[in-house]
């Protein structure tokens, strides 16, 4: 079993890691981890004291437990009437676990997907880029996990926002009927934290940066954009080296030209010569004839 898993370590391709496309899906794992266990994990308790007139009938310490996947209307208290020590029950109001396990199954999914990526990327990349069918698969699998982020994220901030009120000691105080009456007194001693889920819905929306921006990555990946990506053919380059050789043979001739200028015609400057000298040498009997006249 350890040679199998040392082969795979030693085949595995931790480079892409390095890469925003493997970067991102190592992000998004862990993100998803704190998004799902923040709000699934989640149990919160508040405290209220009802003060009767007859403080027999009092109870200063009623406490409020509730937890995900927060079917309210499931958790109740005994809260005392201030009347011959009896008390009644109440539930408190709404059921909001369908936004609160829509979003944890979310971010459940997101972890396995991100987490088999992963896999697929280190040690299969070569096939996962294989005939373009790993890229397409996995850019329609990350459109709809961040359509799925932003709804998720959307509804359970909403869903929230009604636990806090459905959770507020002040407004359960005012379903207690002995708290009504100005003979007696009703306050709470401890809310409930919820920072933890407040930080849930932050990192439902941080997920929701992450997959969104992923795309981008995935699609390079499917090399779509790479016909539009390629330089234009290099069709100025030829004609500027044709330009550059009618220039250079522009260069040459006048070289070229001179050249042959310098090469000399011995038969023709012989003949020349013999032409141009020739009536010299007759010329030279002149002065003879003249100094016989004089």
């Amino acid at each position: 079993m350890m040679d199998v898993v040392n082969q795979l370590v030693a085949q595995g391709q931790f480079r892409v890691l390095k890469v925003p496309l493997g970067f991102i899906k190592v992000l998004q794992w862990f993100f998803a981890i704190f998004a799902f266990s923040t709000c699934g994990s989640y149990s919160g308790l508040f405290r209220m004291v009802v003060e009767c007139k007859d403080r027999t009938n009092s109870d200063l310490n009623i406490g409020v437990e509730f937890e995900y996947p927060f079917r309210l209307h499931q958790v109740y208290f005994d809260a005392p009437t201030c009347k011959d020590m009896k008390r009644e029950r109440f539930f408190l109001v709404g059921d909001y676990s369908s936004s609160a396990e829509f979003f944890v199954t979310i971010g459940v999914f997101a972890f396995l997907y991100s987490m088999a990526a992963l896999s697929i990327y280190v040690f299969f990349f070569e096939k996962y880029k294989e005939n373009n069918k790993g890229p397409l698969i996995d850019l329609g699998v990350t459109g709809v996990f961040a359509f799925m982020w932003l709804v998720s994220s959307a509804a359970w901030a909403k869903g929230l926002s009604d636990v806090k009120t459905a959770t507020d000691p002040d407004s359960v105080i005012t379903m207690i009927p002995a708290c009504s009456s100005e003979e007696n007194h009703c306050r709470e001693i401890q809310d409930p934290v919820m920072s933890g889920l407040n930080t849930s819905v932050a990192f439902g929306f941080i997920n929701l940066v992450l997959w969104a921006g992923n795309l981008w990555f995935v699609f390079k990946e499917t090399g779509i954009i790479a016909p539009f990506m390629r330089a234009p053919p290099p069709q100025d380059k030829p004609a500027a080296e044709d330009a550059y050789g009618q220039q250079g043979a522009y260069e040459q001739d006048p070289y070229a030209s001179k050249q042959g200028g310098y090469q000399p015609d011995y038969s023709q400057q012989g003949y020349n010569q013999e032409a141009e000298y020739g009536p010299g040498y007759g010329q030279t009997g002149a002065p003879t004839s003249y100094s016989n006249q004089m």
